[in-house]
């Protein structure tokens, strides 16, 4: 008698699909490393790096010299440097260097704020002050009030076009805008009112300290912001969106 062999099952495995072709001309994207992931942490959207960072550090210097010309001009600063000047004159050190101490230790208010600091963040603190103090070396007081008053109109204009580079460059705001900013996310409060309150406090103990206020710091509350929205269309590196950059 004749055996017969059952046939066995044929086995399917599924399908694997296969990677989706690349358009000519184009490249597959490469993943994620951890350094790329560091560099976008720091840098944020890394487009047109060439001019941003030149622009960055040349709106920082011209920032510290402008306050410098103001300091120069006798007739009052703004509220942070009323403070830096008052912390000169009662303790010691130069104004430059409480510039730079009192933008680290407002940096550290960032850690319970939940605030990331990215690279402008850091050379806002580093640059600014050494570049008040180099300038502080050549320009000595300016002599008679018509000068004086030229210098203070000259200095602010000048803030005002820095604010505009180091902010136009987009790669992360000072620390004292940034301590603003993350006021404004965790208590809800409005952004001027947070300003308003934080420079009103530093002038109050800027001035017991022995800081210099006076018509100068009312102009350069009055101007900073309109001088800082007409400078800052022009200074803004347009950056082009990964999505845009992939098409």
């Amino acid at each position: 008698m004749a055996t017969t062999t059952t046939p066995e099952p044929a086995t399917t495995s599924k399908p694997v699909p296969a990677a989706a072709p690349v358009p000519a001309g184009m490249t597959a994207p490469v993943p994620a490393t951890a350094e790329s992931t560091l560099v976008a942490r720091v840098l944020g959207d890394t487009g047109a790096l060439g001019r941003r960072i030149p622009q960055l550090f040349a709106g920082l210097a011209l920032y510290g010299a402008s306050m410098a010309l103001m300091l120069r001009s006798g007739l009052g600063l703004d509220p942070w440097d009323v403070l830096h000047q008052g912390l000169q004159r009662s303790i010691g050190l130069s104004v430059g260097t409480w510039v730079t101490i009192c933008g680290a230790l407002v940096l550290l208010l960032w850690i319970p704020l939940r605030q990331r600091p990215g690279l402008g963040t850091v050379a806002n603190v580093l640059v600014i002050g050494a570049a008040m103090d180099l300038t502080l070396r050549f320009v000595g007081d300016l002599p008679g009030l018509p000068v004086r008053i030229a210098g203070a109109v000259a200095a602010i204009t000048l803030n005002g076009l820095a604010t505009g580079l180091y902010i136009g460059a987009r790669l992360g705001p000072g620390p004292r805008d940034g301590l603003m900013t993350g006021l404004h996310r965790r208590t809800g409060r409005s952004l001027r009112l947070i300003r308003t309150g934080i420079e009103l406090a530093v002038l109050a103990v800027g001035l017991l300290l022995g800081g210099t206020a006076g018509i100068g710091t009312v102009a350069y509350a009055l101007a900073i912001g309109p001088l800082v929205q007409f400078f800052l269309p022009w200074c803004t590196v347009p950056v082009p969106s990964r999505n845009a950059r992939k098409e």
